[in-house]
């Protein structure tokens, strides 16, 4: 069985910084593995443990910086990586959604997945449509924003909600069971039959933390790297009616006050403050 999670890494902005152009610049920026990639990383691992000839692939469209997060799912558990980039990518202003669902679906018709585990979305971008749009692109069924999954045969009728996330898991399944949350507090319990492609979110699981072995043995796994050229992608099936026009720091509605001094003094004059807004008149 051969499983696809598709990984990257998300920009924390520190609280104070400068905006270089169209982009926050990289020295007030802090990058680590998305958070909801995480937890589809993790649901493939645990799947792949669950049974016999699972190989989870990783597979992540960005610079040499990228590699840390993905030596990062190698060191919880993935087999192998692929990494996508090249100077024409790096000189673009956006990827959106559908340039990456692109370049991940090259990956994926290369591995052949029986499953396509990604996360609802990243933390910085926050586009939500790069899962769904992969799995139009590759003609797969597809579920989205997933917080429960159980892999079996297309028999088997069991209540998905009685059994562990990704802990039981069938390396001949044909169908997966889930749980999806959905607007309005709707929760719904649905089959998808394989190959498929889930966006999974955060809270499906517990994501482990790469153990020292781990991180040892993610050194030696194969990480390749590939061009859009090597993967048979054209300069034109990344292009986008998308334009990236401005970036701003938005404007703060209202100042913070501070009260110094010990608790009667700053009593005093919070009391003040509610006094004069009227609160308790």
């Amino acid at each position: 069985m051969q499983l696809l999670v598709p990984v990257t890494d998300a920009a924390t902005v520190d609280d104070e910084f400068e905006i270089d152009g169209l982009v926050v610049d990289d020295r007030y920026l802090t990058y680590d593995m998305n958070e909801w990639d995480e937890y589809a990383v993790e649901a493939a691992v645990r799947i792949a443990e669950a049974g016999e000839g699972v190989e989870v692939v990783t597979v992540t469209v960005g610079p040499e910086r990228v590699e840390e997060t993905v030596r990062q799912a190698l060191a919880k558990g993935a087999d192998r990586a692929v990494r996508v980039w090249d100077d024409d990518l790096a000189a673009r202003d956006l990827l959106d959604a559908r340039a990456k669902a692109a370049l991940v679906e090259a990956v994926a018709r290369e591995v052949d997945p029986d499953l396509v585990l990604t996360g609802v979305q990243s933390g910085d971008a926050g586009f939500a449509a790069t899962g769904v749009t992969l799995a139009e692109r590759l003609g797969y069924e597809w579920a989205a924003v997933v917080n429960q999954l159980d892999l079996g045969r297309e028999a088997e009728r069991s209540d998905v909600s009685e059994r562990a996330s990704g802990e039981a898991a069938s390396t001949d399944a044909d169908v997966a069971h889930v749980h999806r949350e959905l607007e309005g507090g709707v929760e719904e319990l649905t089959e998808v039959e394989l190959p498929a492609v889930l966006t999974v979110q955060t809270g499906i699981n517990e994501p482990r933390y790469a153990s020292l072995r781990g991180i040892r043995q993610a050194q030696n796994k194969p990480l390749d790297v590939r061009t859009p050229a090597d993967l048979g992608v054209e300069r034109n099936d990344l292009e986008t009616p998308l334009a990236w026009t401005a970036t701003r720091e938005p404007e703060s509605e209202s100042e913070a006050t501070v009260f110094e001094g010990d608790a009667d003094e700053t009593a005093g004059q919070l009391a003040g403050v509610l006094r004069e807004r009227g609160v308790g008149q």
